[in-house]
């Protein structure tokens, strides 16, 4: 291994070393006020206090159980949502009059909060599991479809130029060009989606929930157990991010093919 190599690999290792620092000062400041005083367990739960309501929750099954109902409400969700959007993204893009007769539309209901839907959500389908649902649903149905449409016009003319100069027809132009060339963009608009669903999870789940994180939130703020708060907002970011992950692997296997794609 070259000299540059290594410094390169002691750089990066520093640099990694360093990017945990000021999230450990962070926790040890915390540590102390809570520890001092400074910071009330009602106002926030000390960090070995929150570990080790995290290990009791996951001995006694409470936040296995819950956090399975959590994933399969933003699981269906999510799957409706995508499948909406990629179809509604398919038809626009693919087609003038697709677009005329949905983006208009899709425009529209992404200008739309979807937390104030919340109330006509109720109204409509009452409290049980399908306003949570229809919530994450309609939530990830605009990015999947916004950067799919825009994946598909975005191909290059040349490419479809290119094909039809050796004698593709349009269903085979739209799937050897023009899907692979928007592949890239409909994985964004997963991620996208992804993020959202969790994101929307946790205002669906105030909708007199009886199972779920958002249920264990609810409780916890009703007793001023914040520790239970915050472990449950600790469980929300590793879905975020293990979702994201798994979009980092669909790309990596799918996306090969692409010259600026870096093997893990």
């Amino acid at each position: 291994m070259s000299k540059q190599m290594q410094l390169v690999q002691v750089y990066g290792t520093r640099l990694i070393q360093a990017r945990w620092l000021s999230p450990i000062i962070l926790l040890a400041f915390w540590e102390l006020g809570s520890r001092t005083g400074l910071i009330p367990e009602h106002v926030l739960a000390a960090p070995s206090e929150v570990l080790g309501t995290l290990w009791q929750m996951l001995i006694s099954g409470e936040l296995p159980r819950n956090l399975l109902v959590s994933l399969q409400r933003a699981a269906i969700g999510l799957c409706i949502g995508f499948g909406l959007g990629t179809v509604l993204g398919l038809l626009a893009g693919l087609s003038r009059q697709g677009e005329l007769s949905f983006d208009p539309v899709m425009q529209i209901h992404g200008k739309i909060p979807v937390f104030a839907l919340t109330p006509l959500f109720i109204a409509w389908f009452g409290i049980g599991e399908f306003p949570k649902i229809a919530l994450i649903a309609f939530s990830t149905v605009f990015p999947v479809y916004l950067n799919l449409y825009a994946g598909i016009r975005a191909v290059d003319v040349r490419l479809i130029e290119a094909a039809r100069s050796f004698g593709l027809n349009r269903r085979e132009i739209i799937w050897h060009v023009i899907l692979p060339g928007a592949l890239p963009s409909l994985l964004m608009g997963l991620r996208y989606a992804l993020s959202v669903s969790v994101l929307v999870l946790v205002i669906a789940e105030q909708i007199n929930a009886s199972a779920g994180l958002g249920y264990l939130v609810n409780n916890a703020r009703d007793f001023m157990r914040t520790d239970i708060i915050v472990v449950c907002l600790m469980v929300y970011a590793v879905l975020g991010l293990a979702g994201d992950a798994m979009v980092r692997l669909l790309e990596y296997r799918f996306l090969a093919w692409r010259p600026s794609m870096v093997q893990p």
